[in-house]
């Protein structure tokens, strides 16, 4: 599509430092309205410019989603009174003066309107458009738009949508058109991805400097779409200032996930990419250590070895080529606390160890578990049962930690909750607290994943989808997790990049099999091609 002599004239007025920002700091609205006020205030950028730029880059991503969608051409701007609204107004401009059928609805009082948005209005008005009340004889109009652009309430509000907006937001979502939603979906909770009463699902989230929490948590995943993180012009010094005083909340996306992949010697050999051992299994749970050990030797570990109880030893073995099994004594079809010295012998000769799948539970699987983590130095992962066997003595990795040693915990929501994990604050709050009360990596699995370290550093993830909530794909991840630790990562960058990593070879798996039909096992097949995702970026 081509921009009017108009369009391109105003466009290149509007100061801008880029279309996408680089920045992947996840930011609170409290920080955001922070950064905004310091931008305005004390260093006198007009909130009306910020506000053209942010519309310019609504407008621009517009027409590029119909544009790869069919060059249709009809758009249904919604606005309500605030300044995300106004942002809706001005993009209003914009597509009109590129050449789009376009119409933008008021939805709220008018007096209500900010300066900022009343600006925006004379502005469309002189470009001759209206803001037009929205009425129920507008609905005709609008069943054959091509695309709706939500730009209703922003990452302002606070609590349950107002019933006039949430009929308007149950209406849209009905439709079968898609949205683009200015700043975050209407009715998303901007700190937690909550669904405050109703909201609309976007194709295409398009957010201003930072993206927000609520695009990752909660349903928020869900509602966002694809995001791009669009650069409005605020000082690096400026987000620095509002975003400093906190903890570190970093989303995990392709660009962060590609800067932590290990780079792999040309001239290395199978020692030289991490040797890692995994203790597990138990009658009834032999596919968890199988799937755990095909996790790492996946994710480039140059030699996996995996601790069983004699009698399921035969059939694991036979599900191993490239893994290298051995058998423990057992009692009752559990490792027994008899394996202690042979365990620790073998974690001690491993750059990393594994703890947990298909483990079963006992006092004296607890105990043992407990004597491995006193004893041994080895940077450890804890997953499922190995969790469930620590519960009560949460002291040891605190301990741990006081000696400078590794321990990173992989809990779904279910097991944090035994392990005495609070989510009333939210999940990454609770993670955080989690990992510096106890001096450990802790991954609290879930929709947008949050890996947290004692040192105040929190990633959030993006990539996965419900496809994955299945028995096993947690042991895959666990896998995953142990041999980037195995080949010399740092903890929680091991265990970010391998979340990154697991969701996205779930993504590649959805591609072709399908949320209902793929398995934990396709998984493991997957992560090659979502490592060369990363490696050709």
């Amino acid at each position: 599509m081509q921009l009017t002599a108009a369009y391109q004239a105003f466009a290149a007025l509007l100061l801008s430092s880029g279309k996408e920002s680089e920045n992947m700091r996840l930011a609170s609205a409290a920080q955001m309205k922070e950064a905004d006020r310091i931008a305005i205030e004390e260093r006198g950028i007009p909130s009306s410019v910020l506000m053209e730029r942010a519309a310019r880059h609504v407008a621009e991503e517009a027409a590029a989603f119909l544009k790869e969608h069919g060059e249709e051409r009809r758009i249904a701007v919604f606005c309500g009174p605030g300044n995300n609204g106004g942002d809706g107004v001005a993009a209003a401009r914009f597509l009109k003066e590129m050449g789009m059928d376009v119409r933008a609805f008021l939805v709220g009082k008018r007096e209500r309107m900010t300066a900022d948005t009343k600006l925006m209005e004379e502005r469309l008005w002189k470009a001759g458009l209206q803001l037009e009340d929205w009425m129920e004889d507008k609905k005709s109009w609008c069943r054959d738009a091509d695309l709706i652009v939500d730009a209703l309430l922003g990452i302002g509000l606070k609590g349950e949508v107002r019933q006039e907006t949430r009929d308007v937001l149950l209406w849209l979502d009905a439709l079968d058109i898609p949205a683009l939603a200015v700043d975050i979906a209407s009715g998303i909770g901007t700190d937690t991805g909550e669904v405050l009463g109703a909201a609309l699902h976007a194709a295409v989230t398009v957010t201003f400097t930072l993206p927000k929490f609520g695009h990752y948590e909660g349903q928020g995943s869900y509602y966002a779409g694809e995001i791009k993180v669009c650069d409005i012009g605020i000082p690096a010094d400026v987000l620095e200032s509002a975003l400093s005083g906190g903890a570190v909340f970093e989303a995990c996306d392709e660009a962060l996930a590609a800067s932590l992949l290990p780079a792999r010697r040309k001239d290395g050999h199978k020692g030289t990419f991490g040797k890692v051992l995994l203790t597990g299994g138990s009658v009834g749970l032999t596919g968890a250590p199988v799937l755990a050990s095909r996790g790492a030797a996946r994710t480039g570990s140059g030699l996996v070895f995996l601790n069983v109880p004699e009698s399921v030893y035969p059939i694991v073995a036979a599900s191993c080529l490239e893994v290298m099994p051995s058998p423990l004594p057992e009692q009752n079809g559990k490792i027994s606390s008899g394996a202690l010295f042979q365990i620790l012998d073998r974690l001690n000769a491993c750059d990393a160890g594994l703890i947990g799948p298909g483990l079963g539970r006992s006092q004296e699987l607890s105990l043992l578990v407990c004597k491995l983590l006193e004893q041994t130095a080895t940077p450890l992962v804890l997953d499922a049962d190995g969790l469930y066997a620590v519960k009560d003595r949460k002291d040891l990795l605190k301990r741990r930690y006081e000696k400078g040693l590794v321990t990173v915990l992989t809990p779904h929501e279910g097991e944090f909750a035994y392990l005495g994990g609070d989510l009333s604050a939210g999940r990454r709050r609770a993670a955080l607290d989690f990992a510096k009360r106890y001096g450990c990596v802790l991954v609290l699995k879930g929709p947008g994943t949050v890996t947290a370290s004692p040192d105040g550093r929190v990633y959030v993830n993006t990539t996965g989808n419900n496809g994955m909530a299945k028995g096993g794909s947690g042991d895959v991840l666990g896998g995953m997790t142990l041999s980037l630790m195995g080949q010399g990562m740092e903890a929680a960058e091991a265990a970010a990049l391998a979340v990154y990593l697991h969701g996205l070879a779930g993504d590649i798996c959805c591609e072709s099999l399908g949320e209902y039909g793929m398995l934990p096992g396709d998984l493991t097949e997957r992560i090659p091609f979502a490592i060369l995702r990363l490696q050709r970026r």
